[in-house]
């Protein structure tokens, strides 16, 4: 790998010819870490255990610990990777490393995809919070949909977000450092005030601690924001091409920031279930009810005559929204470097500043957030959405992870995961259920999704390929041969089965066994046709060498 002085802001080029930019490695471990953790403590634990507990009732606590299982399992297989490979935007690159151009492309447009429609969900739930006060009333229709003057301040916000990383990855490392420092304080605190003053143990009882069984507590994990409120981890590994030591503090970070945020979002459960007044969910805890429903959290503080906690979460319904949203802006726009650095995106998004930052994969993020704000109905309607497609960009890992332990086993890694041979595969099928545990009417949305992706990215690299551009991608058909066997099948499972309008011709646990043979099937023959070790230490290469500066 490139030296730190090797990744310094300009490469000394030929004489004569133009200054070459890269991105600068100033991000220790502390920014690293709170990268992820910021970006886990977002919007997620202001509304996700309320809207857990409608889905699953005290039972969310089982959905959160089944969620933070599947979160650990994919970020044991992300921490040796992401010191294996310490370059940017390093979701959109495992794929590409091990299955070559096409499985590299879709992966790339998954994590794409996710991360540039989280910045636009966080200023909806900071607007939605701030319906609180009066003069934001107007900023949100009754459907939840923005108006005319919310469009106008979700715009600035999102402007807020991409200034800020127009100053450099220092100023952003520092920045989101104390935002986040500020997002675990709150919730710890109201974790504290509530156990101390309202605990209630009789409401985790008082209906049936699973009065919906096991469909509520499995739906709950996809649908109500338990697993989009632990993603995040992966953003450490997106900044890893700018850290001062990444194959040290880059698996330190990853697992470190799961270990928070699930420890911060089991808590919150707990006390928000315990704290509830009985008249609240008197009617079934699918009709919980109480003043604040701009805010869950708030709006419970309120009622309980918490009034000065109240006004500490409104404060903090700005800070942990919009520091979440900072830095997936960051996020989409290092994910975009990377694409056009394995030429499945034009060149222009690796073009960086004097101060290192990518800034036309910026702008992009910038009008694709607003694009966002148009037809987005609410936060909560958006969850399904961003969790398979995250979920989708993850489930690449463990394939790339499985087929690089079998072509290249005796590769340097700062981190060996223990057992890799039986989680890899273990956790790319429970990435494959929580993904069709969101159901088909949202599946359906994603894979239109996918297609519009494969439009764009395809077309570029048709049009490179054709013209010789000298990044033109090498699409590799043979080694992807079932990406589409698994987004077709996985597709149809979920049509037939019964989670989300699906048709129910598959009962339940008999459509889970499916999904998981299913998965097998897929990881096992995604290793076998892999690319050869000879073809993969060529990507590896390639993809170091433009990570130097040159061509």
């Amino acid at each position: 790998m490139a030296s730190v002085d090797q990744l310094t802001p300009t490469v000394a080029p030929p004489t004569g010819s133009p200054t070459r930019r890269s991105l600068r490695r100033e991000v220790g471990l502390i920014g690293l870490l709170w990268a992820s953790v910021g970006s886990i403590i977002g919007s997620g634990w202001l509304y996700g255990a309320k809207n857990a507990v409608m889905v699953a009732g005290p039972a969310a606590l089982i959905s959160w610990g089944i969620g933070a299982v599947a979160i650990v399992l994919l970020a044991f297989v992300h921490a040796e990777l992401g010191g294996l490979f310490p370059v940017a935007g390093g979701t959109a690159r495992y794929p590409h490393y091990a299955f070559g151009g096409l499985a590299g492309m879709s992966f790339g447009w998954f994590s794409w995809l996710q991360a540039a429609t989280v910045a636009p969900i966080e200023v909806e739930a900071m607007i939605g919070y701030a319906g609180h006060w009066e003069f934001a009333k107007s900023f949100l229709n009754d459907n939840g949909t923005l108006t005319t003057s919310g469009f106008i301040v979700a715009v600035i916000l999102m402007g807020v977000f991409v200034a800020v990383n127009f100053l450099g990855v220092r100023v952003l490392s520092h920045t989101n450092s104390a935002a986040t420092w500020l997002k675990i304080f709150v919730p710890l605190l109201t974790i504290f005030v509530l156990a101390v003053t309202n605990f209630h143990g009789g409401n985790f009882t008082s209906h049936g601690f699973a009065p919906f069984g096991t469909k509520g507590v499995l739906a709950a994990i996809s649908t109500s924001g338990i697993i989009f409120a632990l993603l995040g981890f992966e953003q450490a590994i997106q900044l890893a091409g700018e850290s001062k030591n990444p194959k040290r503090d880059i698996p330190r970070a990853v697992l470190g920031s799961v270990t928070i945020g699930t420890l911060i979002y089991v808590l919150l459960q707990v006390v928000f279930i315990a704290a509830l007044p009985a008249a609240s969910f008197a009617g079934g805890w699918d009709k919980l009810d109480f003043p604040g429903i701009e805010g869950p959290f708030a709006g419970l503080a309120t009622l309980v005559g918490l009034g000065w906690l109240a006004w500490v979460l409104y404060f903090d319904a700005i800070v942990s929204p919009g520091g979440t949203g900072l830095i997936y802006t960051t996020s989409t726009s290092r994910i975009s470097y990377g694409l056009s650095k394995n030429g499945y995106a034009p060149q222009a998004f690796e073009k960086v500043d004097g101060r290192g930052v990518p800034w036309f994969g910026l702008t992009i993020s910038f009008i694709t957030g607003v694009i966002c704000f148009l037809p987005f109905p609410s936060w909560q309607e958006l969850v399904g959405f961003i969790t398979s497609a995250s979920v989708l960009m993850y489930a690449g890992a463990p394939l790339a992870f499985g087929a690089l332990r079998r072509r290249l086993p005796d590769r340097e890694r700062s981190y060996r995961l223990p057992f890799g041979a039986v989680i890899a595969p273990l956790s790319f099928v429970v990435a494959s259920l929580i993904i069709y545990w969101t159901g088909w009417h949202t599946l359906a949305k994603l894979g239109f999704a996918i297609l519009i992706g494969y439009a764009l990215l395809g077309g570029y690299a048709a049009y490179a390929i054709r013209k010789g551009l000298p990044n033109a991608p090498q699409l590799n058909w043979k080694a992807a041969q079932w990406l589409p066997a698994y987004l077709l099948g996985l597709g149809v499972i979920s049509w037939q089965g019964g989670f989300g309008d699906g048709n129910g011709n598959l009962p339940m646990w008999w459509d889970m066994a499916v999904v998981a043979v299913f998965a097998v099937a897929i990881y096992y023959w995604a290793i076998r046709v892999a690319l050869p070790a000879e073809a993969i230490e060529r990507n590896i290469e390639d993809v170091e060498v433009v990570d130097e500066g040159g061509h």
